[in-house]
């Protein structure tokens, strides 16, 4: 009977000899169950693409005083924005060609490619010895970190259909921890031999480069992620595809209410759809500018938190060490984690993404007006609020961005997946890079500032960041997230 039922599935479907995207089709049509092995092969390679991202802000503030380069305190946090911004600045010029190399190419070389060169570009960015070599490595491991777009691809062709939520929703989520775990490594394991003098002394590598064990450790596990990257299948197809997908972009949009997104394909729109621009595909160029506002938003904060954590209390921050930074990360890490993983599938179920991310761009706004206060405070009431405002901004942070995700995969089919994550990645990048170096100015203006009558010190910060959040719920609105009835 299992036999039967095998070849019955296989007989609906055409499949090429020797292709390798139709392996993969046949092992989806063929398997059931959860599919464990895939939602860890993503989790890891995402993971390793987003450590190296933001794991330099707890010590950048430190790294940049080392240095020499600012002047007074005030200045840190100027010189910190382009050394934050050149790794986006190398992405936003080089995604859309790995884009397209992936959908020529395969998936699978680029994954590779990406692995590798996270283990180089990182390690060599940790030996830094100026404040040029540190922009130029942070930019050329931007210029070769290929892996996002390319697995928002990956994990959409490598799952069922009943399984794409939880696709992407993985993809968000270790992009997610990783921007909190990284800082978190960055923040305990930075000037070791400062701190942990018994294990590394101040003759020993570690001593000489205060911030090479952070960016050693993440580059270890991009290594390791490499070998396991070489057993992964491809998902590309080396033929013309038959027009049989089941996605059509006038059920990407909704209006706030939750609407089902299976449906039967039509050859036709599939092939309207194919040829169509992507420039001119306007529920893809929509989500992304909306997943581009938010990415803004998550960057500049995950700077400023850590600008604002490291700074004297004289300026209205925190005067915390790189581990009671990485306390705080290690923690909104973890409840970010169980967050996604047992509430948001339901949240989005209920919800839809569209929904969802509103809420969580309304609930972030009085959360974050919050953080002058919080500054106030000390000792238990300090760490208890600090840690739930930054559990609950990174977890709302990642479930505004997580549907967009799904959005744009299915605005288009699997011939133009990896060029339109290209594009998607070489908006967020630049919005990414105006996000560090716009975060530091501000931060170092808003120093000087203590005494204004109008959002004084901090409070400007924040407020800005406000205003961001703001500008991308709008988005999510009529007429910019057009809303197509269902035919």
């Amino acid at each position: 009977m299992a036999e039967e039922y095998k070849e019955a599935l296989l007989e609906n479907h055409k499949y090429h000899d020797g292709c390798p995207g139709c392996k993969v089709e046949q092992m989806k049509q063929l398997r059931r169950g959860y599919p464990y092995l895939e939602l860890s092969f993503v989790w890891i390679i995402v993971l390793s693409t987003s450590l190296p991202i933001s794991s330099l802000y707890p010590f950048l503030y430190y790294m940049i005083d080392d240095f020499g380069v600012a002047k007074t305190e005030k200045d840190i946090g100027f010189y910190a924005g382009f050394v934050g911004c050149s790794f986006m600045l190398g992405r936003a010029l080089t995604s859309v060609f790995w884009g397209i190399v992936a959908d020529r190419y395969g998936r699978k070389p680029i994954i590779l490619l990406g692995t590798i060169s996270i283990a180089i570009f990182n390690a060599l960015f940790g030996l830094s010895v100026n404040f040029w070599m540190a922009i130029g490595t942070r930019f050329l491991l931007g210029s070769f970190n290929c892996l996002l777009g390319t697995m928002k691809a990956y994990a959409s062709e490598i799952f069922r259909d009943e399984y794409q939520a939880t696709a992407m929703s993985a993809v968000s989520t270790a992009w997610g921890i990783g921007l909190i775990i990284g800082p978190a490594l960055g923040g305990f394991l930075a000037q070791p031999a400062d701190k942990y003098p018994n294990v590394f002394s101040q003759e020993s590598i570690f001593g000489r480069f205060r911030y090479a064990l952070p960016c050693f450790t993440i580059s270890a596990f991009a290594l390791l992620v490499t070998v396991l990257c070489c057993f992964i299948p491809e998902t590309l197809h080396n033929h013309k595809q038959d027009s049989t997908s089941h996605d059509e972009s006038y059920e990407i949009l909704e209006d706030g209410s939750h609407e089902s997104t299976a449906s039967t394909g039509k050859a036709g729109k599939n092939d309207r759809k194919a040829s169509q621009s992507l420039l001119k595909n306007w529920p893809l160029m929509s989500s992304i500018f909306v997943y581009c506002v938010l990415c803004l938003h998550d960057t500049a904060y995950s700077e400023i938190f850590a600008l604002w954590a490291n700074s004297p209390r004289k300026y209205g921050g925190l005067s915390y060490s790189t581990n009671d930074v990485g306390t705080v990360l290690a923690i909104s890490g973890l409840g970010l984690f169980f967050f996604q993983v047992f509430v948001y599938p339901f949240a989005e179920k209920l919800l839809g993404p569209v929904l969802v991310t509103r809420f969580a761009g309304a609930l972030m706004i009085p959360i974050q007006m919050s953080y002058p206060f919080i500054a106030d405070m000390s000792g238990l009431s300090l760490s208890l609020m600090l840690n739930c405002a930054s559990i609950l901004i990174n977890v709302l942070s990642v479930s505004a961005i997580t549907g967009l995700l799904i959005l744009q995969n299915r605005a288009v089919d699997q011939s133009q997946r990896g060029a339109a994550n290209g594009i998607a990645m070489t908006a967020m990048s630049l919005f990414k890079t105006v996000g560090p170096a716009g975060a530091g100015i501000l931060f170092s203006w808003s120093e000087r500032r203590l005494n204004a009558a109008f959002l004084p010190g901090s409070h400007m910060v924040f407020f800005v960041l406000n205003v961001i959040v703001v500008v991308g719920v709008a988005l999510t609105f009529k007429p910019f997230l057009i809303t197509t009835a269902r035919r």
